[in-house]
């Protein structure tokens, strides 16, 4: 976030639909490959070229371009010139930091979403950013780098008795939210792994290094919280629209996902309230702790309280005092403490107060 926040200064005085990329820079070029597909035909580009799109597109049949990065405009702005898309859309998909939403334009649907993922080595989700658009038997799809998740979807097309084969464009539209969102229920069976392990931590053995994991957890739920929440408007906002673009028949397979969207709210908003009460759980255990250390010092400071002024009695070392002269008066004194403390340590042990 913090580099998003940075290159936001690229566009500092800049007029609207400047094509400018926010976000980190991948090593890797940006890839791209092109599915043309109908009940019947199948066809395949990798890399495909201007002319290669252009001569795709006056073919029947659905077309998938999928391009995987988002971090060279050059590339963007070619693919924008040729499916004809507006400089604000273009803008939107090199904004690696825009928030999930839905557009509708003359020609076609623009939808921004977040790809999510649970990294093993860190123990940390992480964001990617991902684009949508819808235009007659055309579906452009662009994510960052590394985050194609959609490979179910690829191996669906290639089957020829597949359903996806006999639907229109806003169908592949939906698959490719489903699997966005398949992938969050995912991201989530990580976290909820990680909030029983952490809660089990908490209750028996609370640390710094507990607490450091809880952060870390509050984080990953702000996240999760932030790309979740829109994306279920950008989906009401499909079902209810108007266009052209998405059938009647289609509405059904989006309420779905509508509704897994706010499963996995209601999942979120619990967990979240589990990981605030873990904090509490941790407060209280520490407090406890630092209680059962006090007691310990106050019981032993407790005991040794009469011993100590036994001692300074004694200690004062006066000439007259009869009991200095008495030849077992060192052991008597020491019997007496011993006495004394095991006697109150008893009554404590008794009163169960340590």
């Amino acid at each position: 976030m913090e580099g998003i926040l940075k290159t936001m200064s690229r566009k500092a005085g800049l007029p609207p639909g400047s094509l400018v990329h926010i976000g980190e820079i991948p090593a890797a070029g940006v890839s791209y490959k092109a599915f043309r597909y109908s009940e019947t035909d199948y066809e395949e580009l990798a890399a495909p070229d201007k002319e290669s799109l252009l001569r795709l597109k006056q073919k029947e049949g659905i077309i998938w371009l999928q391009v995987d990065g988002v971090h060279e405009p050059e590339i963007i702005s070619s693919i924008g010139e040729i499916f004809s898309l507006h400089p604000l859309t273009l803008e939107d998909i090199l904004n690696t930091g825009q928030r999930p939403k839905m557009e509708e334009f003359d020609n076609y649907l623009f939808l921004v979403g977040k790809i999510l993922s649970f990294d093993e080595k860190v123990g940390a989700v992480r964001e990617k950013h991902f684009c949508l658009v819808l235009l007659l038997n055309t579906v452009l799809s662009f994510h960052e780098a590394g985050a194609n998740i959609f490979a179910s979807v690829e191996n669906r097309l290639q089957k020829s008795n597949g359903k996806i084969r006999k639907k229109s464009a806003d169908h592949l539209v939906y698959s490719l939210l489903d699997a966005m969102v398949d992938n969050y229920f995912l991201v989530l069976e990580k976290i909820g792994a990680q909030i029983e392990e952490l809660e089990e931590e908490i209750l028996t053995a609370p640390s710094m290094d507990s607490l450091e994991r809880l952060h870390f957890l509050k984080r990953d739920l702000t996240i999760l919280r932030k790309s979740v929440w829109p994306l279920r408007d950008v989906i009401n906002s499909i079902i209810r629209s108007d266009s052209d673009l998405v059938l009647d028949d289609t509405l059904k397979y989006f309420m779905d996902v509508y509704d897994h969207s706010i499963q996995i709210i209601e999942t979120l908003e619990a967990f979240r309230d589990v990981s605030a009460s873990l904090f509490d759980i941790y407060l209280s255990g520490i407090s406890n702790r630092m209680n059962a250390v006090m007691k310990v010092l106050t019981v032993i400071a407790t005991i040794f309280i009469p011993l100590t002024f036994i001692v300074g009695v004694y200690g004062m070392n006066f000439h007259y005092m009869p009991e200095l002269s008495w030849r077992w008066g060192y052991f008597a004194t020491l019997a007496v403490m011993a006495v004394l403390g095991i006697g109150m340590a008893l009554y404590f042990k008794r009163k169960d107060w340590f």
